[in-house]
């Protein structure tokens, strides 16, 4: 039992924080934002710097890659079955917030050691979400995105800059032929410094935005379900390819936190108007709790 608090009461802990501070005014908009900005563009690129360098490379990190980009692919195409109170349904049923809250919950879990693992299968839905996902959410919104903004944005983030940093020293051996010198440690000194507060300021930061107020209920639980079901679906699907290629003790807890994590935060910026700005925001924070609920359970599990 008190593993599993150790766990879970962390969680708990943060959110209720962010949640607090949004009710008394202890941390404003501009606040959280800019916490925001410091893991998205600081804390989280070394998480996955770190997380990239010390993969092991194999043919089967293409086979999982491509796998993961169909499986996001897939579940848009599954959510337009039930695209009928939004165009946005669809964008809701695909993608995963790994960035934001895939790899925080992924280290409390199953700690930072083997967070390799996660960024194994995060390769493919990045890849999905900064290329397909946004070119066909501009389509379908008044923020029409041009392929040379796509580019110029996928390469002046800081996250697929750490990705890229990450695969060049590991794919290429660098990271462990540097590891006799001592330089390898270094890094890894650094990367796990700056990325120490991670989980924390995140879980504040979303915390911060979970409010229930004038929730569509209906409409927002018919989503929520929806995506668990496709969610459910893919990752037996995903699961059968990674046992198929013998990872399966290797990913699968991290398939198993990946596909219980809500659609990317970003999703409501596309939004075109005020109503079905807050029903994407409200899908968000639902789905978000559900998350956290279904976390709960798999560290009940798995401990």
């Amino acid at each position: 039992m008190i593993e599993i608090l150790n766990t879970i009461v962390p969680v708990v802990l943060m959110l209720a924080i962010g949640m607090t501070a949004r009710r008394i005014n202890l941390l404003s908009r501009e606040g959280i934002n800019a916490l925001k900005s410091v893991v998205v563009n600081i804390t989280l690129p070394a998480v996955m710097l770190n997380a990239f360098a010390t993969m092991t490379y194999s043919i089967n990190n293409i086979i999982i890659t491509v796998v993961m980009f169909a499986a996001c692919f897939a579940a848009l195409l599954m959510g337009k079955l039930f695209a009928k109170e939004s165009k946005f349904i669809p964008f809701l049923t695909t993608g995963f917030e790994a960035g934001m809250l895939g790899y925080s919950l992924f280290m409390l879990l199953y700690g930072s050691e083997n967070i390799s693992s996660f960024a194994y299968i995060d390769l493919g839905q990045v890849l999905f979400v900064f290329t397909l996902y946004k070119i066909l959410l501009g389509m379908d919104s008044d923020k029409k995105t041009e392929p040379k903004q796509l580019v110029s944005e996928m390469l002046h983030s800081p996250t697929i800059i750490a990705i890229i940093c990450g695969v060049i020293l590991g794919a290429t051996g660098i990271y462990r032929a540097l590891e006799p010198s001592g330089v390898s440690s270094l890094i890894d000194a650094c990367t796990d410094f700056v990325s120490a507060p991670t989980g924390a300021v995140i879980l504040i930061t979303i915390g911060y935005d979970l409010v229930f107020s004038d929730i569509p209920w209906k409409a927002v639980c018919k989503v929520v379900g929806a995506r668990i079901l496709i969610m459910a679906v893919l990752r037996v699907i995903v699961g059968f390819v990674v046992h198929a290629i013998g990872m399966g003790d290797i990913l699968d807890p991290a398939l198993n936190i990946m596909f219980i994590l809500p659609p990317p935060y970003v999703l409501p910026v596309f939004a075109d108007d005020e109503k079905q700005r807050n029903f994407v925001s409200s899908s968000l924070s639902v789905t978000t709790l559900v998350t956290i609920i279904l976390f709960i359970l798999l560290t009940v599990a798995a401990k």
